[in-house]
């Protein structure tokens, strides 16, 4: 690592909580809850279009599914590009394209077109999610790292609650209310444009790449607002910083392969794997329980509005879930707190699959919410922790295309376990999953409170 670059992180490491750091972390939240929002969103239409057009199980999880395989694509390859041409471009660019093709999505009249504006919003919304969150863990501080991500994830629980509020009353209004949550959900195409010009590109990132006065300019500002000197690496005179020319075709695909083989590279082939086990495991449950539940409880007789509104209950429990899971990641530590969420979140599915009563299906809900919730959090937390910086972006990137591969399957596979044997198999099989992932999380490195690996 050469003196810059920990010039960099030790300056980053040492501020407070800032100004800055609000609005980087405000920034992006807001651009997480509007994409929870959009995911959010479609259990609502699933269901809705069940009824007005007609669609069967299998074409309602087919509209699930290709959305999240555009979303594994867009992981992968938002990772990568990430850490080619930096976060905040990326973040910018994949919140225009999904925003821009759910808005389309308002206009389609069929099935087919459907399916395609869906994958357009999984591909830029897959490539968001990652950046976001190595974006923001490369300005936080060691020392609350953890904490600040679990607030970031907990933007999603707003977003989601977003979708469920127009889930209640937009979507049931009319018979084209699906069509006005659609447009709603284009917000984020506007909403790029303020992400573009009003963040700050990471200084981790820049440092990495030789962009030492950029880099370096950006700490002293972070410094300034928090009343402090500017560091031992101080921005240079010159205001103009030295940007290396970009490298030809050749060397920038060979750049990438030695990226994707250096996160299977011996130092870090068991992280990797684990954390690919994780991801997998709890976008199979997560996406196959939350995107149906609406859906199932229609066909348990509850009626379009009353389910809905069920799942608008289940859903506020999301926020005190990132809560306690913000608080515990410090105190307990990353694995100890997702394996706990884990854990709880299957004793929730296992009660959710057997809930007989409006009561104990809100309840087992809502608890389900609460600890799978927080195990996201956490999970967020932990993932670009365990990479250096120039394989960060890479390596959080394709764990969460790799997890995507699950979100996937889930819509496609749970109308054949209802069939097979009702809600209670479906989330015993979510239950499952969870144990699992819950195993893998000890296999992750720790790294409550220690600085970033920057090369």
């Amino acid at each position: 690592m050469s003196e810059t670059n920990r010039t960099v992180s030790e300056r980053l490491d040492a501020l407070p909580f800032t100004r800055g750091h609000l609005r980087v972390l405000s920034g992006s939240g807001l651009g997480w809850a509007l994409d929870a929002m959009d995911v959010g969103l479609i259990s609502f239409i699933i269901a809705a279009l069940t009824q007005h057009w007609g669609l069967t199980k299998g074409e309602g999880g087919l509209i699930a599914s290709v959305g999240f395989l555009g979303m594994a694509i867009g992981a992968s390859l938002g990772g990568l590009l990430a850490d080619r041409i930096g976060r905040r471009q990326v973040f910018a660019l994949t919140l225009l394209i999904y925003g821009l093709a759910t808005g389309a999505s308002a206009l389609v009249g069929g099935l087919a077109l459907l399916l395609i504006f869906r994958f357009l919003v999984g591909l830029g919304l897959g490539a968001e999610l990652p950046v976001a969150s190595t974006y923001v863990s490369e300005f936080a501080p060691a020392r609350i790292r953890g904490r600040i991500i679990v607030i970031l994830e907990a933007f999603w629980a707003v977003g989601w609650t977003a979708s469920a509020i127009i889930g209640y009353f937009v979507v049931p209004a009319s018979e084209n209310g699906w069509r006005w949550a659609f447009v709603i959900g284009a917000v984020p195409a506007v909403y790029a444009l303020v992400v573009r010009l009003g963040l700050p590109e990471s200084p981790r990132w820049l440092a990495s790449r030789g962009r030492t006065a950029e880099a370096e300019k950006i700490v002293a500002e972070f410094e300034a607002s928090a009343g402090m000197g500017a560091g031992s690496g101080a921005a240079p005179s010159s205001p103009t910083p030295e940007v290396a020319p970009p490298p030809a075709p050749e060397a920038q695909a060979a750049a990438v392969h030695n990226r994707l083989a250096a996160i299977w590279a011996p130092e870090y082939r068991t992280r990797t794997a684990a954390i690919w086990a994780v991801w997998f495991c709890v976008n199979f449950a997560y996406y196959g329980a939350f995107i149906w539940i609406p859906s199932i409880l229609v066909d348990a007789g509850f009626g379009l509005v009353r389910s809905f509104g069920f799942t608008l209950l289940i859903t506020l429990a999301q926020l005190p879930g990132y809560a306690v899971a913000a608080w515990l990641i410090e105190k307990w530590g990353r694995r100890l707190t997702l394996s706990v969420f884990l854990i709880g979140s299957a004793a929730s599915a296992l009660a959710f699959g057997t809930a007989e009563t409006e009561g104990a299906i809100i309840a087992a809900g809502m608890a389900l919410s609460f600890f799978n919730l927080g195990a996201w959090g956490a999970l967020y937390a932990v993932t670009p922790e365990i990479y250096p910086t120039s394989l960060r972006g890479t390596g959080a990137g394709w764990a969460a295309g790799f997890g995507r591969i699950a979100s996937i399957i889930a819509p496609l596979l749970v109308p054949v376990m209802l069939s097979a044997g009702g809600a209670g198999l479906t989330f015993a099989v979510f239950a499952v999953f969870f144990v699992v992932a819950a195993a893998a999380a000890w296999a992750l490195v720790e790294y409550r409170g220690k600085a970033l690996e920057e090369d």
